[in-house]
């Protein structure tokens, strides 16, 4: 209880405190009242009356309540925002989209018409269904065809990753240039936790060739940020897989897709490869990443500043309320006393 007191009072603050140099105006009800004051000769007589004593004291707090709430909410009182480190299952995953144009045409290689998917269409849905199940991950995306692009950084803030999910289905360019879009999605990642799951999801549907002089870069970022890399292989129907040799010269050129998985396989990260040749096929895939990148995760969970100038004006109402009721029964026993003296003079007078 003392630690929990000790903490509330820490987060504590003013936006104005200058207002906080009147609070000594709250004393004021101590030396002087507001009630009416009737002259007697001598109280000695009169018996003690407890609940008038009590009324008095209320009203005496309830003016120095009033005084001093209103100072208090013309200062702008707030309790400061604050980061609480907690502990979840989940990953840091950095999404990297391929935004060329094949990817505007269905898994059977031609332009959606009617109730068909684009592969990019079909990505989207189910990325945004997979960030939905995994409350405490930290996410980022970029995208790329001819160039990269930062898209979200590394956020759990999952209404902005869904949004940025959903730009993947805007049309794209011809080109993919899949290296400068790998650069890009391991710095995502950043400085972070060490013990932290780093996960890196490709979705692509392949034909890009990772020029020679650029491999040993991409060795090195990978093996310094060490994630494990998934490539979601959005193969288009009677297109080659990823263990299809060609029939004639074995390049990157001729079999792009091939020697794409073989650079994978080289980095020494752990990797997967799924190959999905339809929307259904993608789902599963998604499902299986999700079931195996489920770890312990510390993320941090902010809490935003909470204003209380609404709740002091609330309290200094409150107090008011007393003061004013208290000053209208005042008021009412005041005239029933003088309404009754003129009845009492009367018999007075008959008596004689």
């Amino acid at each position: 209880m003392t630690d929990s007191l000790t903490a509330l009072v820490s987060r504590f603050g003013v936006t104005a405190p200058a207002w906080l140099w009147l609070l000594p105006l709250a004393l004021l009800p101590l030396a002087a009242s507001a009630q009416r004051r009737i002259p007697v000769p001598s109280l000695a007589m009169v018996p003690a009356d407890g609940l008038s004593r009590l009324v008095d004291a209320v009203l005496t707090l309830a003016g120095v309540a009033a005084i001093g709430f209103l100072v208090l909410a013309l200062a702008g009182p707030h309790l400061v925002g604050e980061n609480l480190v907690r502990t979840g299952e989940g990953a840091q995953i950095s999404l990297l989209i391929d935004r060329s144009g094949s990817m505007n045409e269905t898994f059977a290689g031609r332009q959606p018409s009617g109730p068909e998917e684009s592969k990019a269409a079909a990505s989207r849905r189910i990325l945004e269904g997979f960030v939905g199940r995994r409350a405490h991950d930290l996410v980022a995306v970029s995208a790329f065809s001819t160039s990269p692009m930062a898209v979200l950084p590394m956020t759990d803030r999952h209404d902005a990753v869904r949004a940025a999910i959903r730009a993947i289905d805007r049309p794209g360019l011809e080109a993919t240039n899949v290296a400068r879009g790998l650069g890009l999605a391991l710095a995502q990642f950043g400085p972070g936790a060490p013990q932290a799951a780093r996960v890196l999801l490709l979705v692509s549907d392949g034909a890009a060739v990772i020029d020679r002089r650029v491999q040993p870069l991409l060795r090195e970022e990978f093996a310094k940020t060490h994630p494990t890399l998934y490539w979601l292989f959005l193969r288009t129907a009677g297109s080659p897989g990823l263990g299809d040799r060609p029939g004639g010269e074995d390049t990157p050129q001729a079999a792009p897709e091939r020697h794409l998985d073989l650079f994978f396989k080289s980095l020494g990260v752990p990797y997967r490869a799924f190959e999905a040749e339809s929307a259904q096929a993608v789902e599963e895939a998604i499902r299986e990443i999700d079931r195996q990148e489920r770890k312990p995760i510390s993320y941090t969970e902010r809490r935003p500043q909470r204003d209380l100038t609404g709740f002091a004006y609330g309290l200094a109402a409150l107090a008011m309320g007393l003061l004013i009721a208290g000053k209208l029964a005042e008021t009412d026993l005041a005239t029933r006393t003088s309404a009754s003296r003129p009845a009492a003079s009367r018999e007075t007078r008959r008596a004689a």
